[in-house]
């Protein structure tokens, strides 16, 4: 006889990561394998970040400082901000998580945007909430729509996603005061940055943390600063906010490597401009490819490109991991025709490319 799970586990989905490239060098007998699945950095880390983690190495044996202080104090001067202010998380993916279970209740309803990022959904229903969905609207939050679904529905918690994944579009910034006006002061705003730093409109949400205490902003180390492996997220917002997440949350969560790895990560100016360039670059290559095979393709602030195949793109991406290319088939966003392809080195943009014509030419 199985022991009893818990109800909310029983309708819940296992997060979909892109396939990592050594199941496919296993699978398929490949050698050469690129992976342009889950928007990591293709240039990969900081320099900096790697001297740094390699020093701290012999300090393993050691537990890290749970409160990251070192990294708060220095995201805090970054945000004008103090470090309470800050809260360090492995991934914004934990803090997602202790959101979900310090703030939201059996039957609270929760406003997610769709499709997004699917992680907001699983953490609503692990805790008993109700996701209310808000479909996208050319590829970016609807916020009128989302906010008279907060005041509907009495929602606990709202997620925005900027630029949203896995369309790559943002709102428009001229629509987030009467968002913010227009949502109640007791449902929390969960602002997800984690594609901010390859967005070139300028958004900016700090002054918004002042006038309203019910917004927190969450940015990651994984995208732009090629830190993924090291798991390290951060989110801003009041004190007051964070307090009872520390009780909720384990006590060693991020790693002392990647305490430190992040917090070179952030001195690596030419990094990050080295990495907005490749993205730019690497945008313009695939429009031009997209157009080339006629197949629409989402404008995007992000470094990765939704398409439209116009065919059932399961069978397309198959094909391709057997040409050593992974790219994500969106299916599991509720996009059955499209791919989610993440802007790589040239080599790796050209390697898809080639791979992608001969896939639907054949």
């Amino acid at each position: 006889m199985p022991i009893p799970m818990r109800p909310e586990i029983a309708n819940m989905k296992p997060y979909v990561p892109g396939k990592p490239m050594a199941e496919v060098r296993r699978e398929l007998g490949l050698d050469d394998v690129v992976k342009l699945a889950s928007n990591e950095n293709p240039l990969g880390p900081s320099p900096l970040a790697l001297q740094a983690a390699r020093s701290a190495l012999p300090g393993s044996h050691l537990y890290p400082e749970g409160s990251s202080p070192d990294l708060r104090a220095a995201l805090a001067d970054r945000w004008g901000v103090a470090p309470d202010w800050v809260l360090v998380g492995n991934g914004s993916d934990e803090i997602f998580r202790v959101l979900s279970l310090v703030y939201i209740r059996p039957g609270d309803h929760v406003v997610i945007p769709a499709p997004s990022f699917s992680v907001y959904t699983s953490d609503t229903q692990l805790t008993g909430g109700v996701p209310v969905t808000v479909p996208v609207r050319d590829g970016a939050m609807d916020l009128p729509a989302m906010a008279g679904a907060a005041v509907q529905n009495q929602a606990r918690l709202v997620y925005l996603c900027r630029p949203n994944n896995p369309t790559g579009g943002v709102f428009a910034a001229a629509d987030f005061p009467a968002f913010m006006a227009q949502v109640p002061p007791e449902t929390l705003v969960v602002l997800d940055e984690a594609y901010h730093e390859y967005d070139s409109t300028g958004f900016d949400c700090r002054p918004y943390l002042d006038q309203y205490p019910n917004l927190v902003v969450t940015r990651t180390f994984s995208k732009i600063y090629g830190l993924a492996g090291l798991r390290i997220g951060y989110g801003v917002g009041r004190p007051e906010v964070w307090a009872p997440l520390q009780t909720a949350r384990e006590p060693f969560s991020v790693n002392m490597i990647g305490q430190v790895a992040a917090l070179a990560a952030l001195t690596d100016e030419a990094h990050l401009a080295a990495s907005k360039a490749l993205n730019q670059a690497g945008k313009s290559f695939l429009y031009g490819l997209f157009r080339e095979l006629g197949l629409p393709a989402d404008p995007t602030e992000a470094n990765f490109i939704l398409v439209d195949l116009q065919r059932e793109a399961g069978p397309v991406q198959r094909a391709l991991l057997r040409h050593g290319v992974i790219v994500r088939d969106t299916g599991s966003f509720g996009l059955p025709t499209c791919i989610r392809v993440t802007v790589g080195t040239e080599a790796e943009n050209r390697r898809f490319a080639a791979a992608l014509r001969t896939v639907l030419a054949g």
